[in-house]
């Protein structure tokens, strides 16, 4: 494709020119058609109904997790949020960013005359008004579910982060680290400046979000005339190879493409003399080598903690989730060393005994203080909870390709539900988590809650150990 042949004489003004380029790209040979679009539609109606409809019904029927009988637990709740979603937000952006194009479409846009806030303006607008109207959807979805009399509050701190957390992906992805970093740190300090005011710190919150995003809105627009297209160019190639695993079933492939490679201490992994550190040890040092990945896995285990202090629940054990999984790297060998043969001979010890030490530690200073501060029943649903997300981030990490026989047709009145197993394997770890702890917020009595939760657990560490000897070369 050539713009000189594409754009005609008389289309002169900047946006004529860059509309005619995206519609000649819209009409390239494997562009998505309308019947392509419809399996998609097909696949998200039935995930709604199959698995979505059921989790939101259970949560439905269940006791609200806030109320204003649970004061601490609703600030704790706004102020975290807040703080999360906006830090998630810039963390996301710095990945995957609303400015990432197909690479063919880019490098066209970028070869020719316009500076680059033409044509990266009214895609970034675009995306940020999907991702506000995303946002608000799940925000107050799950202020419906989750909140009793304090409704009002809740969907109003829902509108101002719909507002806000779009601009922080799009400042995530083109701003410096110090301006990141401040952008956190002032979201910090005004959840600490709200949090002594208890339930109503929702409505302050709300209102400063609200007032926060086109503040930061206007300068995140105008550093478009500087962006490096150069590092766009490169994200959006890591994007494109990142697309083409997941639309291959290997979404766990995908996302190592945005894993950090470690850094630095190398010689620090063994001994003086030679022989390699204890488990905790390496663990720690391996933490160390991706500063970055590990801070969010200390910020995710700290929130869970404040969150199971305040009662077992499944947004404390979904942090928790992504917590034992981003505090260090010792489960990224676990699975190959299980799988591949050792070039130089196997290690004593045994894998789990070497990797699962450091982040079986990280779980349980997060989940000491819940444990501790409960009565006996809840604590030990807190721990069985704990022994749940270590099996479910287990089962997450022994996961290698897709199994063939997950692509055989499973023929229901509903229709085909073979996408649908497909997809809950690419999300079972998440899946086993959420699952659990909604069924034991539902469930009436804490023994039965606690038996349900074990048997997960037991479930979960029984499918993650199969899976390498499913995997391995014969």
């Amino acid at each position: 494709m050539s713009t000189d042949t594409a754009v005609p004489g008389a289309v002169a003004d900047a946006g004529d020119r860059v509309r005619a380029v995206r519609r000649r790209y819209a009409r390239r040979g494997d562009a998505p058609t309308a019947r392509g679009w419809a399996y998609p539609a097909y696949l998200t109606a039935v995930l709604a109904l199959v698995y979505a409809g059921p989790v939101v019904g259970l949560a439905a029927t269940s006791r609200p997790l806030l109320s204003p009988d649970t004061p601490g637990a609703t600030t704790a709740t706004a102020c975290l949020l807040t703080a999360a979603a906006v830090a998630a937000a810039q963390l996301t952006g710095r990945f995957w960013g609303p400015l990432i194009l197909p690479p063919f479409l880019l490098h066209v846009l970028a070869t020719t005359d316009l500076p680059p806030e033409r044509y990266l303006a009214p895609i970034a607008r675009r995306r940020l008004a999907y991702a506000a109207l995303g946002t608000l959807t799940a925000l107050a979805t799950a202020a419906l579910l989750t909140t009793g009399g304090l409704l009002p509050r809740a969907l109003a701190l829902a509108a101002g982060l719909a507002a806000l957390t779009p601009v922080a992906w799009l400042w995530g992805q083109l701003r410096t680290v110090r301006a990141n970093l401040l952008l956190t740190l002032g979201t910090a300090a005004t959840t600490a400046a709200a949090a002594p005011l208890g339930p109503d710190a929702a409505w302050l919150l709300a209102g400063a979000t609200a007032l926060a995003a086109p503040l930061l809105g206007r300068p995140a627009l105008r550093a478009l005339r500087t962006a490096d297209l150069a590092r766009l160019a490169r994200e959006a190639a890591r994007a494109a190879d990142a697309r083409t695993f997941a639309g291959t079933g290997t979404l766990h492939r995908a996302l190592d493409l945005y894993r950090p490679e470690p850094r630095g201490l190398a010689t620090a992994l063994a001994r003086p003399d030679g022989r390699p550190r204890g488990p905790l040890a390496h663990g720690a040092v391996r933490a160390l080598r991706t500063p970055g990945r590990t801070l969010a896995g200390v910020l995710c285990l700290t929130a869970a903690a404040v969150l199971l202090a305040l009662g077992p629940g499944p947004a404390g054990a979904v942090l928790l989730y992504a917590g034992s999984g981003w505090i260090g790297e010792t489960w990224r060998g676990l699975r190959d060393e299980l799988t591949l043969t050792p070039l130089y001979g196997p290690r004593g010890g045994g894998p789990f005994a070497r990797a699962l030490p450091w982040p079986v530690a990280a779980v349980a200073l997060a989940t000491a203080p819940a444990v501790l501060l409960q009565p006996p029943l809840p604590a030990l649903l807190t721990a069985a909870t704990a022994l749940l997300v270590l099996s479910a981030r287990l089962l997450r990490e022994m996961k290698n390709d897709l199994p063939v026989e997950l692509l055989l047709p499973i023929i229901t009145p509903f229709g085909d539900l073979a996408a649908a197993r497909v997809f809950l394997w690419q999300f079972d770890g998440l899946a086993a988590v959420l699952t659990g702890t909604l069924l034991a917020t539902a469930l009436p009595t804490t023994p039965t809650a606690l038996l349900t939760t074990l048997a997960l657990t037991t479930y979960c560490t029984r499918t993650a150990l199969h899976r390498p000897h499913r995997s391995s070369p014969s």
